[in-house]
């Protein structure tokens, strides 16, 4: 798989923007504030790209939390 590098990209730019503020945000609350859509696959280029971000789910729900 090709990553993205979040200088290039302004989805992943947008991902991180709404993760910023280190609390959980849902896959559906990304994608309505992000405007974007897979989010799994956003994440892991942010995890390549050097950001830590926790994945949790929450009954039917995914979650993910910006660390550090």
């Amino acid at each position: 798989m090709n990553y993205a590098n979040i200088e290039n990209s302004l989805r992943l730019q947008k991902v991180i923007t709404v993760l910023k503020d280190k609390k959980w945000h849902s896959t559906m609350d990304i994608i309505k504030r992000a405007e974007v859509c897979a989010v799994n696959s956003i994440i892991t280029e942010l995890r390549f790209n050097g950001f830590d971000i926790k994945c949790k789910r929450d009954a039917n729900k995914w979650l993910y939390q910006l660390q550090g």
